[in-house]
């Protein structure tokens, strides 16, 4: 069989970056940034950003060693071998990845009440939005991933044009607004609630690992993949701190504090009233719809990887109606996830999988630095950085949000045990066998 023709131009592959961060992120945890950073919350965006871009680094120079379909799963085998140690982070990724479908569905059962109300309790509308939308994204996905593919591409546009739309008549209604005060340094948290708020809502950021299982694909690899992870991160992160910045200029911290969960939609408000409120919550719900479909079915593309690398069972690589069984198992494992935790353990956790799991990829760049061909002090940099960023979240939220930190630790626990325990039955059976 001859090799596929690449097929993915850069302009492809820096839709697949933004689209991958600009997915439900910064719907789902700007109300939460504003809380945790105050009038210093496009501070906090700059922190996580920068700490993206360092990671992205890595990633760039493994994806144009090592380019493969399974992305982070094959870059962290290559550093560590198959060993329990990296099955143990890539099923940590596996669940990254639920975690990070839970806050998407989360942000779209917040944000389709204001539109729609099913019954008199937002709660229960919210559940109900929440679990729709999630089914929903799992049929199309057992449909067609075509039809998957079609959706993420004209989202990005539409969500793209929206927020730069709201960025534009957000910062001309900043003028003469009262709420601009808030901004002034006096209002911002301490530097180490800043830095803890910016990696609370890492997540944002997360997705520009999606460029790496696009890599084979990529035209012209050498300088497209670069190209590809640098200008979507630089991109996004000065989308998220002029975002940031309209919405602490544009409303009192109470009124984002009381629309926490669709925070984006009421900064939209002063300028454009009940419309743009409408116009941001429909950009919401595209956003979050497709994000939910994409991670879907990079979840469920990660589950299969790691099945068969012999880090799962390989029941997981059996098929339900002609997709891998781990799409089911993500979809079902999110529709619990999105009903039981509430938003900042969902994101906390989110955020500790993903800088323990960049950490670590940002390790692998540094140890493979001359197989590799990259520089050895801006992964180590990263990797120290992550394990410095995680230390800090862990203990900021440890104060304020226990339950969070607990499901975190209790995760990355788990995946370690289980990955421990296949291993030893594994090679008790192929001792059995010879």
């Amino acid at each position: 069989m001859g090799k596929p023709k690449a097929n993915i131009g850069l302009k492809e592959a820096i839709s697949i970056g933004i689209g991958g961060m600009v997915g439900g992120g910064i719907f789902a945890v700007l109300g939460l940034a504003v809380s945790l950073a105050k009038g210093g919350t496009p501070v906090a965006f700059l922190l996580a950003g920068l700490l993206a871009l360092i990671t992205s680094y890595s990633y760039v120079n493994l994806s144009k060693a090592y380019p493969d379909r399974g992305g982070t799963v094959k870059f962290i085998n290559q550093g560590f071998g198959k060993s329990v140690f990296s099955g143990a982070v890539n099923n940590l990724l596996w669940v990254s990845y639920i975690i990070m479908l839970s806050l998407y569905a989360s942000a779209f059962g917040s944000y389709a009440p204001n539109l729609f109300t099913l019954t008199t309790s937002k709660i229960l509308d919210f559940h109900i939005y929440a679990s729709a939308i999630i089914a929903l994204a799992t049929a199309i996905n057992y449909y067609s991933i075509t039809v998957v593919g079609k959706i993420e591409s004209y989202a990005v546009i539409i969500k793209l044009i929206i927020l730069l739309g709201f960025i534009g008549i957000g910062i001309y209604g900043l003028f003469g607004n009262t709420n601009m005060t808030q901004l002034a340094i006096s209002e911002w948290e301490t530097p180490v609630k800043l830095f803890a708020g910016g990696m609370v809502i890492f997540v944002a950021y997360e997705g520009f690992e999606l460029i790496a299982n696009a890599a084979p694909d990529i035209v012209n690899p050498v300088k497209n993949i670069p190209k590809a992870y640098y200008y979507s991160v630089f991109f996004v992160i000065i989308l998220y701190i002029i975002i940031a910045f309209v919405t602490v200029g544009s409303l009192p911290f109470k009124q984002i504090a009381d629309a926490q969960d669709y925070a984006l939609a009421e900064a939209s408000k002063p300028m454009l009233g009940k419309i743009g409120f409408s116009i941001i919550t429909i950009a919401a719900l595209i956003s979050t719809f497709s994000a939910i479909n994409a991670s879907l079915y990079g979840g469920s593309r990660v589950n299969y990887e790691i099945a068969e690398d012999d880090e799962l069972p390989h029941h997981f690589l059996s098929k339900f109606w002609n997709q891998p069984i781990g799409l089911l198992i993500t979809a079902l494992s999110t529709l619990v996830l999105v009903n039981v935790l509430k938003l900042e353990s969902i994101s906390t956790a989110g955020s500790v999988g993903f800088l323990l799991i960049f950490g670590v990829v940002n390790y692998v760049g540094f140890k493979l630095s001359k197989a590799i061909n990259g520089n050895k002090i801006i992964p180590f940099l990263g990797f120290i950085l992550c394990m410095v960023a995680l230390v800090i979240l862990i203990s900021q939220q440890f104060k304020s949000n226990l339950i969070g930190v607990i499901i975190a630790i209790t995760i990355i626990a788990v995946c370690f045990i289980m990955e421990y325990l296949y291993k030893k039955t594994e090679k008790r059976l192929s001792q059995k066998i010879h």
